[in-house]
């Protein structure tokens, strides 16, 4: 490009080229690269429409001419949306890709015929020195299954699907194959978990267990 008469520049020289002459010349270059490299029958962005123009199905826009569309593909908003792209399927594939490595073994869930609720007693108790409320659970397992150990937590009202939460109230679960898992109301209190202020104790004798706490 001849830029000879524009200011700052020598007699006989190339000139100094503005913006939009620069712009031109470098969407040129990029346009003869592209030609020189890229096989634009098997670009998958690249569409003809009824019109004879040229559209970029991945940025949406319109070109006059085959070389107009090359020269948009290698700048810089196409190349971001292509990085975009793949970016999203590379996610898409790692979420549905399966694990790599042996497979985590599956936990077979025992079928047990429940036989019933167990008896129970339940008795206020008072701690003599700390003056402490609480509660001893004494629960009968007679037909117990064998090496099976009573389990117990506590639960919070919000846990339970039979009755409308109270923040009042909690939950104490005890559970023992193969009788259903019986569960106590008791106050929402913090549970004294001191030694000697919560124990627990399973009779083998007598198939009795009993559990015993004070409230804070």
């Amino acid at each position: 490009m001849d830029f000879q008469n524009r200011v700052g520049s020598k007699i006989r020289s190339g000139g100094v080229a503005g913006w939009s002459e620069s712009n031109v010349d470098r969407r040129e270059r990029l346009r003869k690269l592209a030609l020189e490299t890229i096989d634009i029958s098997k670009d998958p962005y690249f569409m003809k429409n009824h019109l004879g123009s040229y559209e970029c199905k991945l940025c949406l826009t319109l070109h006059t001419t085959e070389g107009s569309y090359l020269a948009h593909t290698q700048g810089k908003k196409h190349q971001t949306n292509l990085a975009r792209r793949a970016a999203r399927e590379a996610k898409e594939t790692a979420a549905i890709q399966p694990p790599v490595g042996p497979a985590k073994p599956q936990m077979q869930r025992r079928n047990v015929i429940k036989i019933g609720r167990p008896g129970y007693r339940i008795t206020k108790v008072r701690d003599p020195v700390t003056r402490q409320h609480g509660l001893l659970f004494q629960i009968q397992y007679p037909q117990i299954a064998a090496d099976v150990l009573p389990r117990h937590r506590f639960m919070s009202a919000y846990e339970q699907k039979i009755e409308a939460p109270n923040k009042d109230y909690q939950y104490l679960l005890v559970a023992a194959e193969p009788y259903e898992t019986v569960a106590f109301k008791v106050q929402s209190k913090e549970i004294d978990r001191a030694p000697g202020k919560f124990w627990t104790h399973w009779d083998q004798d007598s198939k009795q267990f009993s559990l015993q706490f004070f409230f804070v």
